[in-house]
């Protein structure tokens, strides 16, 4: 995730304040988190709705890295007689190894599931038929329903309890129970909406229908105790924060009447309905404050069109270069290749139409097939194979091949090394140097690279820029010394010596005296 501009080391035990301890524990709510720096707001909103029975019931959160043994452990450490796990696509594999182990040690232990991983296809999956129960939807109330019924004696009727769409003004909101702690060293995650009006068939999203907001009064009022109490981080994860101007806007002069230095935010917004008084306000925030998730994923109009995809593409560039020329936002920009009917070609056409918009960031995702989408109604007509195990990522289908997708990938993964990282801003258009397409110059250089080193990850920093130096050198026939060097000690940091630059070079086709690449292409990648 790239809301955060810091990280921080694993701390185990992270709970809720004035949790019950030992045997007064009655309903432990758990879920395994990507990262430590991820605060699940899920299980936050279920304690938050427990009413009575918060006085009985505790928080525990784990990380991805963690053994399913170690886990399971430290759950049945705690006595409780309910265990409510979120299952999510990046923590499926793992939790149900962990229920498995829970269901052989105590049998009589109440395991219930929920999240969007559990929230569709529930029949056949091996972690739906070793749980006791498994709640559908948006449990907020529905856990708090289900528990008191279990600690009463009684038991569902049904192993899978579909949770009716709950009003919002009728759920508590949560954020009280960010601990110290998470306020610290956490991202604060923070919805002011549910549901999203689009109907784009890769994503869950487009199930949420209607779109509901939370009282705008309360919800700023929430804000404004995480802020009293020292929050300075927050990612919102409405999926269209600026569908309602009046919402986005209140949020926005909240931010800004408040603001200090170190402060963030993220929203994940429409590309194309930004309208002007939205955009004067993003330019009254500072450089790097705000971060905007814009999700374009194709500029194939034929492939948006057979995904259901609405986009207004004219005013998507116009809203991206205002944002650019105008403000310090920081743009990620999302892509997804896979989808059906998208070629490498058009693909790679979007792609430099994209670059050409001088995002900060392009994170080119590969298509997955998430549980419940209407997306598998292409499955025949475009030959759609998808991995079966999580994240269930395409593996190949009639228009790309799949050598394509994992050359995709490839670039997909040195991209972020290279270009998503920010350090080397000047020195990337010099991989493209000469040609007209950005797409298939790093693609080049992704399949040279691959071939080099045999792999996408574990590289250090400093062999990157090598690699990155020698194939513009002996490829595209630059020697791009000082330009390098400008990126590698940018803002006077001090990094370990580039000793490859001090080897005697090689005579090359073209040199390069000044310390940036052309005009035109750098600026497409400040």
């Amino acid at each position: 995730m790239n809301a955060a501009p810091v990280d921080f080391e694993h701390k185990e035990g992270v709970e809720t304040p004035a949790e019950p301890r030992g045997g007064d524990v009655q309903i432990l709510l758990a879920t395994i988190n990507a990262r430590y720096i991820h605060a699940a707001v899920g299980l936050r909103y279920l304690m938050a709705n427990l009413g009575e029975m918060q006085s009985v019931a505790r928080i525990l959160e784990f990380e991805i890295k963690q053994r399913a043994l170690d886990i399971a452990g430290e759950i049945l450490a705690v006595g409780a007689r309910i265990v409510g796990l979120g299952v999510y696509i990046w923590n499926a594999a793992l939790t149900a190894e962990v229920v498995a182990i829970l269901k052989k040690v105590q049998p009589d232990l109440v395991v219930i599931l929920g999240g969007p991983e559990v929230s569709y296809e529930t029949l056949g999956q091996p972690i739906v038929e070793c749980a006791d129960y498994v709640i559908t939807g948006e449990a907020d109330l529905k856990f708090a329903e289900v528990c008191r019924m279990l600690l009463a004696g009684e038991r569902p009727v049904h192993k899978v309890i579909h949770a009716e769409l709950p009003q919002l003004a009728g759920v508590r909101m949560p954020y009280g129970l960010y601990s110290r702690e998470d306020l610290q060293n956490r991202v604060l995650y923070v919805e002011a909406s549910r549901g999203c009006p689009f109907t784009c068939e890769f994503c869950l999203s487009s199930l949420d229908v209607p779109v509901r907001g939370f009282d705008l009064a309360l919800f700023l009022a929430e804000l404004e105790n995480l802020f009293a109490r020292g929050a300075r981080i927050f990612k919102f994860v409405d999926r269209t924060f600026n569908l309602s101007l009046k919402t986005s806007r209140a949020i926005l002069e909240f931010f800004l009447d408040r603001w200090e230095d170190g402060m963030f935010v993220h929203f994940e917004m429409v590309p194309d309905r930004m309208p002007e008084a939205l955009l004067e306000l993003l330019a009254r925030f500072p450089a790097g404050g705000v971060q905007l998730e814009v999700g374009i994923q194709t500029f194939d109009e034929a492939t948006a069109k057979n995904i259901s995809r609405r986009q207004n593409y004219e005013k998507l560039e116009h809203n991206l270069r205002f944002l650019r020329a105008h403000t310090g936002v920081h743009i990620h920009a999302d892509l997804i290749a896979g989808l059906p009917g998208e070629t490498m070609e058009s693909f790679g056409r979007g792609f430099d139409r994209l670059v050409a918009l001088a995002p900060q960031e392009i994170q080119l995702g590969i298509l997955k097939r998430l549980r419940g989408t209407p997306i598998v109604r292409h499955d025949a007509e475009w030959q759609m194979q998808y991995s079966p195990h999580p994240p269930y990522e395409i593996l190949q289908n009639k228009s790309l091949s799949f050598a394509q997708l994992q050359s995709l990938r490839r670039f997909a993964k040195f991209w972020d090394l290279i270009a998503n990282s920010g350090r080397f801003t000047d020195t990337l258009p010099w991989v493209w140097r000469g040609l007209e397409s950005p797409f298939a110059g790093f693609m080049e250089f992704s399949d040279w690279l691959a071939l080099r080193l045999g792999r996408t990850h574990s590289i250090a920093l400093v062999a990157l820029a090598e690699q990155l130096y020698r194939f513009v050198r002996e490829v595209r026939g630059c020697d791009i010394a000082e330009v390098l060097k400008g990126d590698w000690f940018r803002g006077g940091i001090k990094r370990e010596r580039l000793a490859f630059l001090e080897e005697a070079a090689a005579p090359v086709r073209a040199s390069v005296g000044s310390a940036g690449g052309p005009k035109r292409q750098r600026r497409h990648l400040a």
